[in-house]
């Protein structure tokens, strides 16, 4: 449904500094470095999904209230990792790990950029083993 979503920054290098392992946890790396804005894919896909940005309008970031986008993780293992990745790198915990009650196998984290964007890890597979 999405071509690609974007989250404003008002300190790119910051950004830079969360994003990378944040991203990397789930396996998604930096495939373009402009001098406003970076974005994000997955391996194969010559496509940035995920951008983070200075505000093309040169006003400041605000984080939108009720925003956030659910990235999807492969395995449980990655959303621990994703979280813990956002906590090491500047983030903060809005949620752990865990089973949410949106299914029967929705393991989720939430957490918040250095700028206060909301992001999710989901995974809805069964835990390995």
């Amino acid at each position: 449904m999405f071509l690609y979503i974007t989250l404003g920054t008002n300190d790119l290098a910051r950004a830079t500094r969360f994003y990378d392992p944040v991203m990397g946890a789930l396996g998604l790396a930096r495939l373009r470095t402009l001098e406003d804005e970076i974005g994000y894919a997955a391996p194969g896909d010559s496509r940035c999904r995920l951008w983070v940005t200075r505000p093309f309008d040169g006003k400041p970031a605000t984080v939108g209230n009720g925003s956030m986008p659910a990235l999807v993780a492969d395995t449980r293992a990655a959303v621990d990792a994703f979280h813990r990745a956002a906590l090491a790198h500047g983030g903060t915990d809005e949620g752990a790990p865990g089973l949410r009650p949106f299914g029967p196998s929705f393991y989720a984290c939430y957490v918040r950029d250095p700028d206060g964007n909301k992001l999710s890890a989901v995974c809805e597979g069964l835990p390995a083993g």
